[in-house]
């Protein structure tokens, strides 16, 4: 009599972006492989921690800008309410701009969108078997700035500021206005606004026209534009 060796259950992924193609496309992807599949979507926080709840997903993969709250945020949260659940950061942005930043709101690895997606499946299949995945340039950066390492003027500027201000400066950088950073950051032209004037005052620019220089000197800096 023959005994048929047990399937190894495959494990769960729950996709968070509030670009449905994209999303498509990375269930597609995950569901592809013989060993991982899709188990929830979601485009926004809140709908992401109500289907955590009940899909019970192993990873999380969570854009860093979502509709309503920063992926930063959601991160943070899924931590609190879901202490075991891995997180995956996979963003548009540079990684020298969030990197560090995801990896401290409690996220376990950090991949760009333009990456390969052998790279992607590379990272999910790491962060899944305990390890942290972040590119090597990232790594020693993070290890430079742990043993002493003079900052650079774009580390320095990104300590300064919180996570949702980088944002904010980095789309002035790209050359947006408060309403399309509005737009693009799913948050009121008002709160732009508030964000640019404490960026201003964390850098001591004195006018609007040295915190655009600013910005978008440092855009060109990290490789924004």
């Amino acid at each position: 009599m023959s005994h048929k060796k047990p399937t190894k259950a495959k494990r769960r992924i729950l996709i968070v972006d509030d670009h449905p193609l994209l999303r498509e496309g990375v269930a597609r992807l995950i569901n592809d492989q013989p060993d991982l599949m899709v188990c929830g979507e979601a485009e926004a926080p809140s709908a992401a921690l109500a289907v955590a709840d009940t899909a019970k997903p192993d990873l999380a993969v969570v854009d860093i800008s979502l509709k309503d709250q920063s992926g930063l945020e959601l991160i943070k949260d899924f931590k609190v309410r879901f202490p075991n659940l891995l997180v995956l950061a996979l963003s548009v942005h540079d990684e020298s701009v969030y990197a560090e930043r995801a990896l401290r709101a409690g996220a376990r690895g950090y991949v760009m969108k333009r990456e390969a997606s052998d790279k992607v499946l590379e990272a999910i299949r790491s962060v899944l078997e305990g390890n942290v995945y972040i590119s090597n340039k990232i790594a020693a950066g993070i290890l430079d700035k742990v043993t002493g390492y003079p900052a650079g003027p774009a580390r320095s500027a990104l300590d300064v500021l919180s996570d949702r201000e980088t944002e904010v400066l980095m789309w002035i950088g790209k050359g947006y206005g408060s309403n399309q950073i509005a737009k693009q950051l799913h948050i009121s032209v008002k709160t732009v606004e508030a964000h640019r004037a404490n960026i201003k005052l964390k850098l001591n620019l004195s006018s609007s026209n040295e915190l655009l220089q600013c910005a978008i000197g440092w855009a060109q800096q990290i490789g924004e534009i």
